[in-house]
């Protein structure tokens, strides 16, 4: 039994290690065929839909309602605006930077704590701060970024979406939510797609889509983010949650934007520039700092 539990937790940090870095590059084919607000938002019904029905065969207790606006409202925060505007940039903005910008999002979550909650960080939380502000700016100070308006339209949105995760990831530690992650997920995933549906309804992104557009790659991009991407990872995050520390849960933050970098230039041809490798350890030498509490 020791032995087979070892090997579950093995193949759930692969899992959050492998298959979260890689929806960055999943997400960029998904949408070359599929408008991305609609994209996103099937994606999050589907995956919703399977865990709502999920939790019903489990028998949990119902959410109050109380319980289910504070998820509903985290879903939108989480899912439709953090989530839904990184893959709507992803139209401009090369998938391993788009991972790289994403990284930084335990610096804006620090900051928020020290603003909102009056938590000063400690002094490995500073170290990383001074290390990943200048590494960000290190990253988008390219003139492969800067030359281009839609790139830096898409970098804007990246970092409004990264707020958003980060503000909901603060108001999730205070927040009446349901007790079952299945539920919770589900809810999540549910708010999050319909918003994100809405969306693509009122951009008429309808007027340039049709089914018969959707090129093989993209169907299977789609089949790929719902059933790997939100049911499978999530799954294994629960169960690594359960079983190990979270500062270990926690080192996906550094594994999935190498894992996005290396996919984007081996299958996307995107540009891995000397500047941007430098950058990239950097930010995650100071994730790494702000995510650890030495004594």
């Amino acid at each position: 039994m020791p032995n087979r539990n070892i090997s579950l937790i093995i193949g759930a940090f692969a899992i959050i290690y492998i298959v979260w870095g890689s929806t960055y590059l999943i997400n960029y084919f998904a949408i070359e065929t599929i408008p991305p607000f609609l994209m996103s938002g099937s994606r999050f019904v589907v995956a919703g839909t399977l865990m709502y029905f999920i939790g019903r065969l489990l028998r949990y207790s119902k959410p109050t309602p109380t319980q289910w606006r504070n998820a509903a409202l985290s879903g939108i925060l989480l899912l439709a605006v953090g989530t839904g505007g990184v893959v709507w940039a992803e139209q401009y903005v090369d998938t391993g930077a788009a991972a790289l910008i994403v990284a930084s999002d335990p610096l804006i979550v620090l900051l928020l704590v020290w603003l909102i909650r009056k938590q000063p960080p400690t002094w490995n939380s500073l170290l990383g701060i001074a290390l990943s502000i200048p590494s960000v700016a290190l990253l988008i100070g390219q003139d492969l970024f800067l030359s281009d308006q839609s790139t830096l339209l898409g970098i804007v949105v990246i970092f409004i979406s990264i707020v958003s995760w980060a503000f909901a990831t603060v108001f999730i530690g205070g927040a009446d939510l349901p007790r079952s992650f299945v539920q919770l997920a589900a809810i999540q995933m549910l708010a999050g797609g319909f918003f994100l549906l809405t969306a693509s309804l009122l951009s008429c992104e309808y007027q340039h889509f049709s089914l018969a557009m959707v090129s093989m790659k993209s169907a299977l991009s789609w089949l790929y983010l719902i059933f790997l991407g939100s049911i499978l990872a999530f799954s294994a995050f629960n169960f690594l949650l359960l079983r190990v520390s979270p500062e270990k849960v926690a080192t996906s933050a550094y594994v999935n934007p190498v894992i996005a970098v290396w996919l984007g230039w081996l299958f996307n041809e995107e540009t891995l520039t000397t500047q941007s490798v430098i950058a990239a350890a950097l930010i995650i030498i100071g994730v790494f700092f702000i995510n650890n509490r030495f004594r």
